[in-house]
C-alpha cells in the first residue's frame, strides 16, 4: 500500500514537471510585445502636450539665439506661454536664418550643438511645420500652372469741354468773320478690356462725341483741338486692338480698327500726347508726320537692350475691302528707334513711308494737298526726330522736327513737294498739386517750303503755334485742363488775322 502511494506521488510530480517545462519552452519561443506595435503608443505623450514657458530651458535657449543672430523679430513681447507648435514656428524661422549664416562660416560649434539639441526636442513639430509649407508651395505651384481665367473690365473716359474761338476774319477770307461764340461739347469713351494669359490685352472701345472741328469755323486745320470729332454723340465702335508678348523683349500690336501710326511707337514726350490729359491742340500732341494714315494694321516693338527700342508698323485704311486688300491705297509704314541713354534724356528718330496719306490734318491747306487734287498716286518719305531732357524732377524740355518729301508719281515730271514742321515743348510738373502739370508749345505747323509743281503751291509766309495749358489733377478720377493757343499768320499767310482758341477741358475717368 505504501509503495503504491509513493509511485502515484512520483507520477504526479513527473506530470507537473513536464507541464512546467512545456510552458517555459512556449514562453521562450514567443516574441516580446513591442512598444512600437502597442496601440497605446498612438497617444501623444504628456511631454508633447506641455507648453513652453518663458522660464524653460528651451525658451531661454531660443531667446539667446535670437538675440545673438537677430533671426526672429518680436518673439514674445508679452512673455506669454507658447504651445509647442508656436515655439516650433519661431525655431524654424531661426534655423532658416542660421543656415544662411552657416554657408558664410559665421556660426560656431557651440551654436550648432544648441540647434541640434532643440531640433531633436521639437523634431515632430518641425516636421509638421515643414509639411504644411510643402503643401502650401504645392498649392501655389498648381495655381500658377492652371490656365489664366480671363475677366472683362470696363473703363471709361468722359470729356466736357467749354470752347471759345476769337479772331477777325476766317483764314483766306476777306469777308467771312469768325463768330466769337462759346461752345459746350462732350466726348464719351467706353473700353472693354480683357486678357487671356495675363500678359496680353484685348481692347474694344466705343465712342460718341460732338466736339466740332474748328477748321470749319476758322478756315484752317491749324485751329483743330486734340480731342475733336463730331458723330452727333452716336455711340459706335471706333477702336479694336490686341497686344501680346512675343518673348520677353518683343511685343506685337494688332489694330482691327482705329489705329494710327503714332499708336505703334513710344512717345518721348508723353505728357503732351494724350487726347484727354495732354495738349489741347492736335498740333501739340505729336509730330504731324505721324498722322499719315489710320485704320487697321500690325506693329512690332522690340527692346534691343534696356535703353534702346526698335518699333515697326504698317497700317491701311481699306483693309476690309476684298477688291482692294491691305496693300491698296491709302496706307503707311513707320520705323522708329527710341533711345534713353540716361534717366533724364530720351530721343527718337522716325522714318515713315506713306501712299496717298500726306494729309496730316494740322498744317496749311497746301501741305494737305500739295498737287492741287491732280495726283492720284502720291508717295511720301518722311523723317523726324524728337528729344526730351529732364532738367530737374519737375521741369522737362522737349523738341521735335519733321520733314515730308511728297512725290506725285502719276503726274508729268513727277513733281516733288517739301514740307517741314518743328516745335519746342516745356512741361513743369507738380504745380499746385501732385500729378498736375503745365505745358507750353511753340512751333511751326506743317509748311510747304518748296514745290516743283509750281511756286503758287508753296507757302510764302510762316505760321506760329503758341500754346499754354494747365492740367489740374483734382482727384484720381477728375482733372480740369484750361488752355489757350494762338495761331499767327494762319495758313502761312501774314495777311490773315490771328486766331485764338481757348478751352476748359474737364476729364472724368473710371
Amino acid at each position: 500500500m505504501g509503495l503504491i502511494f509513493l509511485q502515484k506521488i512520483r507520477l504526479i510530480s513527473l506530470i507537473i514537471s513536464l507541464i512546467l517545462s512545456s510552458i517555459n519552452k512556449a514562453n521562450a519561443t514567443t516574441k516580446p510585445v513591442s512598444i512600437e506595435n502597442n496601440q497605446l503608443n498612438k497617444i501623444t505623450s504628456v511631454s508633447q502636450l506641455s507648453d513652453i514657458s518663458v522660464d524653460s530651458w528651451e525658451f531661454k535657449t531660443l531667446q539667446a539665439l535670437i538675440e545673438q543672430y537677430d533671426c526672429v523679430s518680436n518673439t514674445n513681447p508679452d512673455n506669454q506661454t507658447l504651445n509647442r507648435y508656436q515655439f516650433a514656428t519661431k525655431l524654424n524661422a531661426c534655423i532658416i536664418h542660421i543656415n544662411e549664416l552657416i554657408s558664410n562660416g559665421k556660426i560656431n560649434r557651440k551654436t550648432l550643438t544648441t540647434i541640434q539639441k532643440l531640433q531633436a526636442e521639437f523634431s515632430a513639430e518641425l516636421a509638421t511645420f515643414r509639411n504644411r509649407i510643402d503643401l502650401l508651395e504645392n498649392k501655389v505651384n498648381a495655381l500658377q500652372t492652371q490656365q489664366f481665367s480671363p475677366q472683362v473690365e470696363l473703363e471709361g473716359e468722359i470729356i466736357f469741354a467749354m470752347i471759345g474761338v476769337a479772331g477777325g476774319k476766317k483764314a483766306n477770307s476777306r469777308t467771312k468773320p469768325i463768330n466769337d461764340n462759346l461752345v459746350l461739347s462732350d466726348r464719351v469713351r467706353l473700353s472693354l478690356e480683357t486678357s487671356f494669359t495675363g500678359k496680353d490685352n484685348l481692347q474694344i472701345r466705343l465712342q460718341g462725341r460732338n466736339t466740332p472741328e474748328l477748321s470749319d469755323f476758322t478756315g484752317t486745320k491749324m485751329a483743330n483741338l486734340g480731342f475733336d470729332g463730331d458723330d452727333d454723340n452716336e455711340m459706335e465702335i471706333d477702336e479694336i486692338d490686341y497686344k501680346f508678348p512675343l518673348g520677353k523683349q518683343t511685343r506685337i500690336t494688332l489694330y482691327a480698327l482705329g489705329g494710327g501710326l503714332g499708336d505703334f511707337v513710344p512717345s518721348v514726350n508723353p505728357l503732351f500726347s494724350g487726347s484727354g490729359d495732354g495738349s489741347i491742340s492736335t498740333f501739340g500732341r505729336e509730330n504731324p508726320i505721324r498722322r499719315q494714315g489710320g485704320g487697321a494694321g500690325i506693329g512690332i516693338s522690340h527692346n534691343l537692350n534696356d535703353s534702346l527700342n526698335l518699333s515697326l508698323a504698317y497700317i491701311t485704311s481699306d483693309a476690309a475691302n476684298p477688291e482692294r486688300g491691305i496693300f491698296a491705297s491709302p496706307h503707311g509704314a513707320i520705323a522708329q528707334i527710341t533711345l534713353e541713354p540716361t534717366k533724364t534724356t530720351a530721343l527718337s528718330v522716325t522714318y515713315i513711308h506713306s501712299y496717298n496719306n500726306v494729309n496730316t490734318g494740322t498744317g496749311s491747306e497746301l501741305t494737305n494737298n500739295p498737287f492741287n487734287n491732280q495726283a492720284d498716286a502720291i508717295t511720301a518719305n518722311s523723317f523726324g526726330a524728337e528729344a526730351a531732357w529732364q532738367l530737374n524732377p519737375s521741369i522737362t524740355l522737349g523738341g521735335r522736327v519733321g520733314f515730308i518729301h511728297a512725290t506725285a508719281e502719276d503726274l508729268t515730271a513727277t513733281p516733288n513737294a517739301f514740307i517741314s514742321t518743328w516745335a519746342l515743348l516745356l512741361s513743369i510738373k507738380d504745380i499746385g498739386q501732385e500729378d498736375s502739370f503745365a505745358g507750353f508749345v511753340v512751333g511751326q505747323p506743317p509748311k510747304v517750303t518748296d514745290n516743283s509743281f509750281g511756286d503758287t503751291f508753296e507757302d510764302e509766309d510762316t505760321s506760329l503755334h503758341l500754346e499754354a495749358f494747365y492740367h489740374l489733377q483734382i482727384t484720381d478720377n477728375l482733372a480740369i485742363t484750361p488752355g489757350l493757343f494762338v495761331i499767327t499768320n494762319p495758313e502761312n499767310d501774314n495777311s490773315n488775322d490771328k486766331i485764338y482758341i481757348g478751352t476748359v477741358r474737364t476729364t472724368f475717368t473710371f
